[in-house]
């Protein structure tokens, strides 16, 4: 394939923004165009004349505080599945298009879920510290097949989760902007106005939703006050949709059995947070998504849309900017 051609001749220029973590596998990217690695402090300086943004750095902010006034690149590929980070004014009233890596990460993040359900339901947690403290004590353990799962997001990764529950005997009930009967992923999908007659019918309430002004604080007091006190909150979507001060206060007084949190409003979660230590609440590092491989799948998807880019392609993955996600008309 020709390299991909700059409007103003030459090989289109392709922005890098890395962390700690640098691509690799680059090279058939780097062969159809210009790619330039930088870190946040030289973000404002590369973006001028550049073609394209590759968002490797997919926690960072500063793509806002860099942009150019008078317009930034044409293209914005970031290396998660959530774009929230990128919605900023000046992008979406702007030309550029922004694509995700929607796809890569459903599975996953459903054997994630999965895997956290029958934690809680078997008290691994407790198992693991009998076993350190060399103690052997009978209990019983609950069930999973049977129990009521509402999965809260009907995008890709919702839909995963909701075939991995339901096979693994959950019923499983979806919330979405659109109703529908019969989904064949989530079983009945109930209006997001429907949410808290849903909530109050929940063994485990696993979010899967995108962060938008629409969904942002969802989980609050409220929320909180309508599930079951015998529930589980899973989030695997943004930590944005929880309030977590309200949740803090729900579990310290019982209104629910526990939380497990993968994404927090603020990440790293600080050390000072009371989620920590709280009895029943499970904390991982944002990593739900993240196996073996992953890095190297997320350098392909974006390659493969670098190569569409070059030859006049529709891009995979295109993001509603006004909706905050993917369309539904689009296959990953």
């Amino acid at each position: 394939m020709e390299p991909v051609q700059h409007a103003a001749g030459g090989p289109a220029d392709v922005v890098v923004l890395v962390g700690d973590v640098h691509p690799r596998g680059m090279e058939a990217a780097e062969a159809l165009a210009r790619v330039r690695y930088v870190t946040e402090k030289d973000l404002a300086e590369a973006l001028p004349g550049a073609d394209a943004v590759f968002m490797w750095d997919f926690l960072s902010d500063a793509l806002a505080g860099a942009w150019p006034a008078s317009g930034g690149p044409g293209w914005v590929h970031i290396a998660s599945a959530g774009v929230d980070r990128l919605l900023f004014p000046a992008l979406v009233e702007g030309h550029t298009i922004v694509t995700n890596s929607r796809g890569i990460f459903d599975e996953p993040i459903a054997e994630y879920v999965l895997g956290l359900v029958l934690a809680f339901a078997k008290d691994l947690r407790t198992t693991f510290r009998l076993q350190d403290e060399r103690r052997w004590r009978h209990r019983e353990t609950e069930r999973i097949t049977g129990a009521r799962a509402l999965v809260v997001g009907t995008g890709p990764i919702g839909r995963a989760i909701g075939r991995r529950l339901t096979a693994a005997g959950l019923a499983v009930t979806g919330a979405g902007r659109t109703a529908r009967e019969a989904d064949p992923d989530l079983g009945t999908v109930l209006p997001m106005e429907r949410l808290d007659e849903a909530l109050a019918e929940a063994d485990y309430v696993v979010l899967a939703a995108p962060l938008t002004p629409r969904t942002r604080g969802m989980i609050d007091a409220a929320a909180l006050d309508r599930m079951r006190p015998t529930a589980r909150l899973i989030n695997v979507g943004r930590g944005g949709l929880v309030a977590e001060p309200d949740l803090v206060k729900a579990l310290r007084g019982g209104r629910i059995a526990g939380a497990a949190l993968d994404v927090f409003e603020d990440e790293p979660l600080p050390p000072s947070s009371p989620l920590w230590e709280m009895p029943g609440v499970v904390v991982s590092p944002h990593m739900s998504g993240d196996v073996v491989g992953w890095r190297d799948e997320l350098v392909r998807l974006f390659t493969d849309n670098l190569g569409r880019y070059a030859s006049g392609r529709p891009l995979r993955n295109v993001v509603d900017k006004r909706l905050g996600y993917v369309g539904s008309n689009q296959r990953g």
